[in-house]
C-alpha cells in the first residue's frame, strides 16, 4: 500500500508545482508585480524632459518638418531668438547635415581648457552660462562664416560735407523733428539709393533660388545687455531723416530695456552696423543671415588727402567696409556698390533726388 501512495503523493506535488508557476506567469502577464508596476516612471520622465528639449518651432514649420520626415532637432535657423520658421525648415537638407554632423562625434573632447587650472593651481576664474540669446548669436555668426562665401571690399569716405550740412541744418532739424540730425539717417538713405541700383545685395538665397527684395527694411546693429542685436527701421525708402532717427533711437532705448520683440529684429533686407561708436577705425563686419550684405561703419578721424598735385588738407575722413557673399554678388557690383555710397556722402544733397 505504501508503494501505491508515493508516487500518488508524487504526482499530486508535481500538479501544485505547476499550478504556482501558471500562476505565476499570469501576474507577470498581466503586470500586477510590484517591480512592474514602479516601471513606468523612468518612462514618464524621459517624456518630460523630451518634451522640454523640443525646439522652439512655427506651427506651419512643424507641419513641414512632419511632412518632410525632417528632424527639428537638426535644423538650423535664422531668427534671432532662435525659433524655426518655414524658410529654415524648406532650405533644411537632411544628407549634408548628417554628414556635417558625423565629424562632430570628438566633441566630447573639447573641454581641453580645463587642463589650464592644473598649470596655474589655486589661479582665480570665473565660469559664466551663456544665456540663450548669446548662444543663438553665437551660434548663428559661426554658420553665416562656415556657409556664406563671404568677402570684404573697402573705401573710405570724405565727411566734410555732411558734417558741414549737419551743423548748418542742426538747429532747425531738432526744432522740427524733437532730435538729432546724426550719421546713422545719411548712411541709411545712402545705403536704400545704392541697393535700388544693386538690387542682388537686397536679396537672400533660399535653395536654389535668389529672392530678390522689393522693400528696403535695414537692420540697424545697437549694442545690448546681452550682446549685440539688430533691430530693423521698416520701409527706410518710404521715411524721411527725421523718422529714420527717430526710429533709431526708439529702438536703441529698446534694445538697452531688454524689450525688444521678435517683430523688430526679423526681416531685415540689409544692415549697417557702427564699429566707430567705440573707436573702431576699421573692421570685417560678418553677415546677418540669411541676408548677403552688410555695410561697417567706423571712426571719423582728421588724415591727410591730397587735393591734388599740389596740395594737401586734413580733411574728416571714415573707412567703410562691405562684406558680401559671393556667391550672388560679384566682386564688380560690391565696389560699384561701396563707390556709389561714397559719391552720395560726399555730396549729401544728392540723396534728395535719390533716396
Amino acid at each position: 500500500m505504501s508503494e501505491r501512495r508515493l508516487p500518488s503523493s508524487r504526482q499530486a506535488e508535481k500538479r501544485h508545482n505547476r499550478q504556482q508557476q501558471r500562476r505565476h506567469r499570469s501576474k507577470r502577464s498581466t503586470g500586477c508585480t510590484g517591480s512592474e508596476k514602479e516601471q513606468p516612471a523612468p518612462v514618464a520622465a524621459t517624456e518630460a524632459t523630451s518634451v522640454a528639449d523640443r525646439p522652439i518651432a512655427s506651427p506651419a514649420a512643424r507641419k513641414m518638418a512632419r511632412e518632410k520626415g525632417i528632424d527639428l532637432a537638426q535644423v538650423a535657423t535664422q531668427d534671432p531668438l532662435g525659433r524655426i520658421r518655414v524658410q529654415d525648415v524648406a532650405t533644411f537638407e537632411v544628407a549634408p547635415r548628417e554628414q556635417a554632423k558625423a565629424p562632430q562625434a570628438p566633441a566630447p573632447q573639447a573641454p581641453a581648457p580645463q587642463a589650464a587650472p592644473s598649470a596655474a593651481p589655486g589661479k582665480p576664474e570665473e565660469r559664466i552660462k551663456m544665456s540663450r540669446r548669446r548662444k543663438t548669436i553665437a551660434n548663428r555668426l559661426v554658420e553665416v562664416q562656415q556657409t556664406a562665401a563671404m568677402l570684404t571690399t573697402f573705401n573710405e569716405i570724405d565727411m566734410s560735407a555732411v558734417m558741414s550740412l549737419r551743423k548748418r541744418r542742426q538747429e532747425k532739424f531738432v526744432k522740427d523733428n524733437e532730435v538729432k540730425l546724426g550719421f546713422m539717417s545719411f548712411f541709411t538713405k545712402a545705403a536704400v539709393a545704392a541697393l535700388k541700383k544693386m538690387p542682388y545685395l537686397n536679396a537672400e538665397i533660399q535653395g536654389d533660388e535668389i529672392v530678390l527684395k522689393k522693400f528696403y527694411d535695414i537692420g540697424i546693429a545697437v549694442s545690448a545687455p546681452d550682446g549685440l542685436v539688430v533691430p530693423v527701421v521698416r520701409d527706410a525708402d518710404k521715411k524721411n531723416f527725421g523718422e529714420i532717427e527717430k526710429d533709431i533711437i526708439n529702438l536703441a532705448v529698446k534694445a538697452r530695456d531688454n524689450k525688444l520683440g521678435l517683430s523688430d529684429l526679423t526681416g531685415g533686407t540689409f544692415t549697417i552696423t557702427n564699429g566707430g561708436t567705440f573707436g573702431s577705425l576699421m573692421s570685417t563686419p560678418i553677415l546677418n543671415g540669411p541676408q548677403v550684405a552688410i555695410l561697417g561703419m567706423h571712426a571719423i578721424n582728421l588724415r591727410p588727402v591730397a587735393i591734388d598735385a599740389e596740395r594737401m588738407e586734413n580733411r574728416p575722413m571714415m573707412y567703410v567696409a562691405l562684406s558680401y557673399d559671393h556667391r550672388i554678388v560679384d566682386g564688380k557690383e560690391a565696389v560699384t556698390f561701396l563707390k556709389h555710397i561714397k559719391d552720395l556722402l560726399e555730396d549729401p544733397e544728392s540723396l534728395i533726388f535719390e533716396a
